[in-house]
């Protein structure tokens, strides 16, 4: 179940990166990208 999970995340991962390159997009979403990072790695601090 967590493999296939995991592929669904990276195919839609993937599949987002091929429309912000069809839009144009594709420094927003890589700022986006950095942020939820970064937001992540502060919650996982904060909540371990």
């Amino acid at each position: 179940m967590n493999k296939t999970r995991s592929f669904l995340y990276w195919l839609a991962r993937l599949l987002g990166d091929i429309n912000a390159v069809k839009r144009g997009s594709v420094g927003q979403r890589i700022a986006r990208r950095a942020a939820g990072k970064i937001t992540g790695r502060a919650f996982r601090r904060w909540f371990k």
